[in-house]
């Protein structure tokens, strides 16, 4: 026996130990509708396990992930189909388990899994894969900047961004850490400072994941001109599957905010023509169906999205249309959404995510309005934010502090943004505190900028402002 054959054993256990799934993982078995709350956890640990499941990859991915040298090992996602790349990358690292860049890759390709498939219990191999990736090379800005991204999808984003900038001190030209940079610095509120990261970040690797977070930076700002200038820019140029999909539908989500359902129809079925199983695009043209009337349309692409991603936004959306379309036991379908999100948000904080903003605005209008007001509060204590700041803002309307409420729901709107929630939001404030007028021009902005806003809320809106008076 070699004096190597002992180590390469072990590190062989090590990835045979980040390919196998979490503990508990199953086969989908199919959601189960109409039960109480212990039954909608189980039928959300159904359904978020079966999603992360591995899929088998193509024959020529193996060869390669076994020839591959350890630069190469990204190469292995290139496919578009990431599952199938994270089988190729778990069968090359029990080839090479010394590959420090092949874990990098897996780290954060898990990241990724996680996010696409709403499933937070790949966190946890995400960091142990990227924790052996610096153990076999210390300081390579790989596993570096995928620790970053890790942080950001934890919703830690002060860690986020100190990882980012130790990446970038290997590697100023590292995109990942570039990217996550600009995201840490727009979800802790620093919008001037995320301004200036971009346009770095486009200086030193111009390319699509920075132009759409310049885009994004520059619409938090309220220039939507350039915004989508800037993704149809990053559109034209988009040749890969995945990344015409990306883009797609952040034009789709843009148009969307804007009020403009038509243009954002279009760019979602553009997403969804490069990349059918888009969830992203899935979930906005579900949005925009709505919007524009056709709700069993809505409630049908909404069913497919929680089906396989039951985050909370999706969760709390489709419990919505349920309550508008009102059919025989709707209600209890609504209530099983609603507590789901608390399931979800349990599974989150047991993987060391921070939950607090989704918990906040999920439990305001269907949970708990006591706890949504302790996850407002603590989620502007660590992040100061538009999206934080209306969160805030609704969790102390829900529990009658309305004078409280005012300052944050005027915060919410002050850098420009264009968000209609924000807006309705404002203008039932306004109205709670005597600022009829102000309550007027709200309501009246939010229906104007995006009529079909929200399933609930924009009838809600209309009403409000009926009983005003209607528009100035």
């Amino acid at each position: 026996m070699s004096p190597g054959t002992n180590e390469d054993a072990r590190e062989r256990d090590r990835a045979d130990e980040a390919g196998r799934p979490a503990s508990g993982e199953r086969p989908e078995s199919g959601r189960v509708r109409a039960l109480r709350l212990a039954a909608c956890v189980a039928a959300l640990a159904v359904a978020m396990t079966a999603g992360a499941v591995v899929l088998g990859s193509r024959d020529d991915a193996g060869d390669r992930a076994v020839a591959a040298a350890p630069a190469a090992a990204p190469e292995l996602l290139a496919s578009g189909d990431l599952d199938a790349g994270i089988s190729a990358l778990q069968s090359h690292l029990k080839a090479q388990p010394r590959d420090f860049t092949g874990w990098a890759t897996l780290g954060v390709a898990y990241v990724e899994q996680a996010r696409t498939h709403g499933d937070p219990s790949r966190y946890p191999q995400a960091e142990r894969a990227l924790d052996r990736s610096l153990e076999l090379e210390p300081r390579n800005d790989q596993a570096l900047a995928g620790r970053a991204a890790l942080a950001a999808a934890r919703h830690d984003f002060g860690r986020a961004l100190r990882q980012a900038d130790e990446a970038l001190a290997e590697n100023a030209y590292n995109e990942r850490a570039l990217s996550t940079r600009i995201d840490a610095l727009v979800e802790l509120g620093r919008y001037k400072e995320a301004s200036a990261a971009a346009d770095r970040a486009d200086a030193r690797r111009p390319g699509i994941p920075v132009f759409t977070r310049y885009a994004y930076v520059r619409e938090l700002r309220g220039d939507v001109r350039t915004a989508r200038r800037v993704l149809k820019q990053a559109l034209a140029g988009a040749t890969a599957p995945g990344d015409i999909a990306y883009v797609a539908t952040s034009l789709g989500q843009l148009a969307w905010r804007e009020g403009d359902h038509e243009e954002a129809l279009k760019h979602f079925g553009s997403a969804l023509r490069a990349d059918g199983a888009y969830l992203p695009a899935l979930e906005g043209r579900a949005r925009a169906q709505a919007a524009n009337g056709d709700r069993a349309a809505a409630i049908l692409g909404m069913e497919a999205v929680v089906a396989r991603s039951p985050l909370p936004g999706p969760l709390v959306v489709l419990g919505e249309l349920y309550e508008a379309r009102g059919a025989g036991g709707d209600r209890a379908k609504a209530r099983e959404q609603y507590a789901l999100v608390d399931a979800w948000t349990a599974l989150a904080r047991a993987n060391a995510v921070n939950a607090d903003l989704d918990t906040a605005l999920a439990a305001a209008d269907h949970g708990d309005r006591g706890a949504a007001l302790r996850a407002a509060r603590a989620e502007w204590e660590r992040r100061r934010t538009v999206h934080t700041a209306d969160a805030l803002a609704w969790a102390l309307h829900v529990n009658g502090r309305d004078e409280e409420a005012l300052p944050f729901a005027r915060r919410a709107t002050a850098t420009g943004y264009r968000d209609a929630v924000f807006l309705y939001h404002r203008g039932v404030v306004e109205h709670a505190t005597g600022h009829d007028a102000a309550a007027r021009r709200s309501l009246a902005s939010a229906l104007r900028l995006n009529p079909g806003f929200s399933p609930v809320g924009a009838e809600r809106a209309e009403r409000t402002l009926k009983s005003l008076g209607g528009a100035e």
